[in-house]
């Protein structure tokens, strides 16, 4: 029964056909506070949904912004880890929320956020390990957002450190591994052949052009990635929709940058 559950969700916030996602994380106002692009969530919601994301991600309170009742519809993925760029120690993460408490609410994914290579790595670690019981237990997807970030930690976009990353999503049992994008197609594909579950790719901080996100799109496509989680490169575009659009046109049809680039710019 968990695993039919499961199967069910999952279809929720991946497209069926291609087994890819583009996800569109909304969860910074714990971290950054109401920044550019969020201050209305309704909003925000609105126009990536209608420009066809798979589905967002937020935290617990928000749940009934999101919550559409009319127009497309848009999978939900409560985020269960927190920190505040105001604490002395923002990379450590701590639990917020639980796997029931996010079903009760009506989630069809549940996401962890963990920092690895810094002093507080065991207690995100054991957190992980917790979460990764209770989804499998009630049957729901869980997405896991890791990084190589701390102390130890000289360049958090290392090859060796990202597929690090992503194989301890995997051990640790998550449906979807979220991991930052290595900069190419070749060594991105290390990433990927390392882990056995979906590896999708974070967004990171609001880049300069269009077309170099749409180019990093495609050259984790074109590795074998099965999507992405790219958050203030979309809900901060002067236009989100068209950019979920042009970035969905990459992942679920398989088009090139320059077309994708038509998707943003036709009149």
């Amino acid at each position: 029964m968990t695993y039919l559950g499961k199967r069910i969700r999952i279809e929720r916030i991946q497209d069926r056909d291609t087994g890819r996602t583009v996800i569109v994380p909304m969860d910074h106002g714990i971290s950054m506070g109401p920044i550019d692009g969020l201050k209305d969530m309704k909003d925000a919601i609105h126009k990536v949904a209608e420009g066809g994301a798979n589905a967002i991600v937020e935290h617990k309170g928000l749940v009934g912004e999101g919550h559409r009742g009319e127009g497309k519809d848009i999978g939900l993925i409560i985020h269960l880890s927190a920190s505040t760029s105001l604490s002395p120690y923002p990379n450590v993460k701590t639990l917020v929320c639980t796997v029931e408490e996010a079903i009760k609410l009506g989630a069809d994914a549940v996401s962890i956020h963990v920092n690895l290579g810094n002093g507080q790595e065991k207690e995100m670690l054991h957190d992980f390990g917790r979460v990764s019981n209770e989804a499998r237990m009630w049957g729901m997807p869980l997405l896991a957002m890791i990084y190589p970030r701390g102390e130890k930690i000289k360049n958090e976009y290392d090859v060796n450190a990202v597929k690090h990353a992503a194989r301890v999503g995997d051990e640790m049992g998550a449906d979807i591994v979220k991991v930052s994008y290595t900069g190419s197609e070749k060594t991105f594909k290390e990433v990927v052949s390392g882990c056995s579950v979906p590896v999708v790719i974070a967004g990171g901080p609001k880049m300069d052009s269009d077309h170099e996100i749409l180019e990093m799109v495609k050259g984790s496509i074109d590795a074998g990635g099965k999507g992405v989680s790219i958050g203030r490169n979309v809900f901060q575009h002067k236009d989100p929709t068209r950019m979920v659009r042009a970035i969905s046109s990459i992942v679920h049809e398989g088009r090139n940058v320059e077309d994708a680039l038509k998707i943003l710019n036709e009149e």
